[in-house]
């Protein structure tokens, strides 16, 4: 199958080139448009507090803008847009295999149980039948902020009905008309994850004490991927491995800390006798003379830092000051304020002159014997 010209592999924009596939032997679905092999998004999908969620990054959040914009224009009843298996990760948590994700025109196309069960049987597709211009036009516009307040302003009192399901392994989402089909696309195109949290988030459909959808974005999403599945790897090749995927998922996010190196930063941990230090925190911590919770309480998150500083505690940097300070006050060290940690700097004082290594620049004795042509003189091993 052609693959995209590396130039236009990450290109998201109007009228970008996507694929046809025709059904046979369907009542419901006739034609399915896919990515084309080459694209450069990447999805996952995962439950959590029953919510579907549809994962990707910065990049896969604006090409789910323009097919759900775009096909809120040109929906042809029997059609659905479908990001195959090529183009799923592992989920960055857990490296839980993802589902493929089908987006439907509520509006115009009826997709059941036979329909996904009859598609699901048909990946992953191969060999399309044709190549279509998908058009988004007007998004740009859209976007931009005085057109985007105005759009809000004439949606604010819309009533959400698209609904967000699995049906035989595949994650649908189906807006019930094109005006939620463009809601849903502005609200996705309008993710940005460059705030302190690295990530950024949209529900979908309506409120039923909880939402059935959700469309989360990370800044690191790639690498997330990776660790989790590194996490993964080493939990199930280990002893004893978890069979029970409600005690594997656990594992993996417990390993995944150690892989990342951060796993110290779990400074406060729930445990059988209530709050305890987290082991790796514990094991840098006993460094200053901290040894629970309430030593690190008397002696304060700036002097403890400061002995494991002097101590040379390997891996020590400022996110462990900013976790010290959220484990006595019960917050996510991402949630301490900028006063409090220039406070906490103010308290810890200049970092102390760091000692440059000698080098040792002699010269060791030069080989004897005689020198051949293409033969260097060098150091004795």
């Amino acid at each position: 199958m052609k693959q995209q010209r590396p130039a236009t592999a990450r290109a998201v924009t109007d009228g970008m080139k996507l694929h046809r596939h025709s059904v046979q032997r369907s009542d419901r679905v006739r034609t399915i448009i896919t990515l084309r092999p080459g694209t450069r998004a990447r999805f996952s999908t995962n439950r959590f507090h029953d919510t579907w969620h549809v994962l990707s990054d910065d990049h896969g959040a604006q090409l789910l803008a323009r097919l759900l914009w775009g096909l809120a224009y040109q929906a042809r009843p029997g059609t659905v847009v479908l990001i195959d298996r090529s183009f799923l990760t592992p989920n960055p948590f857990d490296a839980d295999p993802a589902d493929p994700i089908v987006i439907v025109p509520g509006w115009c196309t009826k997709f059941d149980d036979h329909a996904a069960r009859h598609m699901q049987s048909r990946l992953p597709l191969r060999q399309p039948d044709g190549t279509v211009r998908w058009h988004t036009f007007g998004l740009d516009r859209a976007l931009e902020p005085e057109a985007s307040e105005s759009y809000w302003d004439r949606r604010r009192f819309r009533k959400d009905k698209g609904r967000i399901s699995r049906r035989s392994g595949l994650l649908v989402l189906t807006p019930h008309t094109p005006d939620e089909a463009r809601d849903w696309a502005l609200q996705a195109a309008g993710l940005d994850p460059s705030g302190g949290w690295g990530s950024d988030y949209t529900y979908l459909g309506d409120w039923d004490y909880g939402y059935e959808g959700e469309v989360q974005i990370f800044r690191r999403f790639r690498q997330m991927v990776s660790v989790a599945s590194t996490a993964r790897a080493q939990v199930l090749d280990g002893p004893n491995p978890p069979t029970d995927p409600d005690a594997l998922r656990p594992a993996v996010w417990h390993r995944a800390e150690h892989v990342r190196g951060d796993a110290h930063l779990r400074v406060r941990e729930s445990g059988s006798g209530g709050y305890q230090l987290g082991d790796a925190a514990a094991a840098k911590l006993a460094h200053a003379d901290v040894s629970n919770l309430e030593d690190l309480a008397t002696v304060g998150p700036a002097e403890a830092y400061r002995r494991m500083r002097a101590a040379g505690v390997p891996g020590l940097d400022r996110e462990m000051l900013w976790a010290m300070e959220g484990a006595l006050t019960y917050r996510d060290r991402r949630n301490v304020s900028a006063d409090r940690r220039k406070e906490l700097l103010a308290e810890l004082g200049d970092e102390p002159p760091r000692q440059s290594a000698t080098r040792r620049t002699g010269r060791g004795p030069m080989q004897s014997g005689p020198y051949r042509r293409g033969q260097r003189v060098g150091r004795r091993a």
